[in-house]
């Protein structure tokens, strides 16, 4: 019998050099609703895009890179 479980989704925020590794504030919410919810405590959020998910450890992680001082 097969068993269907929905994955954790996991944010990771890189930032000065350091992984900081922000959870689900809402399940229900977008990939862009939480990056808006976590840009008050870290406003580089502001000007960061989502990077495609990728499954690692049993949870769905979304990596969110910032475009400042990026040329092209």
């Amino acid at each position: 019998m097969l068993l269907a479980t929905q994955l954790e989704r996991v944010f990771i925020l890189k930032d000065k050099g350091q992984n900081i590794r922000l959870t689900d504030p809402e399940p229900r919410w977008s990939v862009e609703a939480v990056m808006n919810f976590y840009a008050n405590m870290y406003p580089i959020l502001t000007t960061a895009k989502a990077s495609a998910p990728q499954i690692k450890d049993d949870a769905v992680e979304y990596k969110f890179e910032s475009v400042m001082g990026t040329k092209g």
